[in-house]
């Protein structure tokens, strides 16, 4: 996967709104209607996608709990659905 990297600036409009460039939207994948979430760490403030960044975030808290319970590989996974629906069927 390539990076990209540039700089891009806006102006902050009178009730606090700012108007994200295209090339910022096209880079974190958003358009109309989406939302972004802000991470301020310090004077630094990171824009980023806010779905992208909720499933990451759930992904760091998920992270181990398959293998607690025997999930090893996708292919447990996809059995364990199988499994799972084959029981909810069978009821």
């Amino acid at each position: 996967m390539t990076k990209t990297v540039f700089v891009n600036d806006a102006q902050i409009l009178k009730k606090g709104q700012v108007i994200i460039p295209k090339n910022v939207r096209t880079a974190l994948g958003v358009e109309s209607g989406d939302r972004v979430t802000f991470i301020v760490d310090g004077s630094n403030v990171r824009l980023v996608n806010s779905a992208v960044y909720a499933l990451m975030h759930f992904q760091e808290q998920m992270h181990g709990e398959g293998e607690k319970v025997g999930l090893f590989s996708e292919e447990d996974v996809v059995n364990w659905i199988t499994q799972s629906r084959r029981e909810e069927n069978a009821e």
